[in-house]
């Protein structure tokens, strides 16, 4: 079944919340069992429904398993044609460009707590020592 081709035309014919259609990538999925579940609301789907939607898909920064739903809400692939619309081109943005970067953020915001409690401690222990010394 995802071996089916559409045009932008088949695609936009299926613009509605019982019957909705988004492109991604070029590759055309039937959003219409997911659209009540959607966690950003089904306005956001019925905006882009029979469209183009990678910039709105990518922008929103989606997880792994929205990915994975998307999978499997696969019907097919876009074949384009003279006068379609131009494919949406997706630059990453910065906050999109490289998924390790938050990890990497969160490793070093425990390694700086981890050295303000360690020199916390310290002066705790130095002022202990001087206060004894009295």
């Amino acid at each position: 079944m995802a071996d089916k081709e559409f045009t932008y035309s088949d695609v936009s014919e299926h613009n509605t919340k019982k019957d909705l259609y988004v492109v991604i990538h070029d590759k055309v999925y039937n959003a219409s069992s997911f659209i009540d579940e959607h966690p950003g609301g089904e306005e956001v789907l019925l905006d882009v429904g029979g469209q183009d939607a990678t910039e709105a898909f990518e922008d929103v920064g989606h997880s792994d398993e929205a990915r994975e739903i998307l999978d499997g809400l696969l019907v097919g692939k876009l074949k384009r044609k003279e006068g379609d619309p131009k494919p949406k081109t997706y630059t990453p943005t910065a906050s999109t460009a490289n998924a390790t970067d938050g990890a990497s953020m969160g490793v070093g915001l425990y390694a700086i707590i981890f050295i303000g409690g360690a020199l916390a401690f310290g002066a705790y222990k130095y002022l202990q020592a001087q206060q004894e010394g009295q």
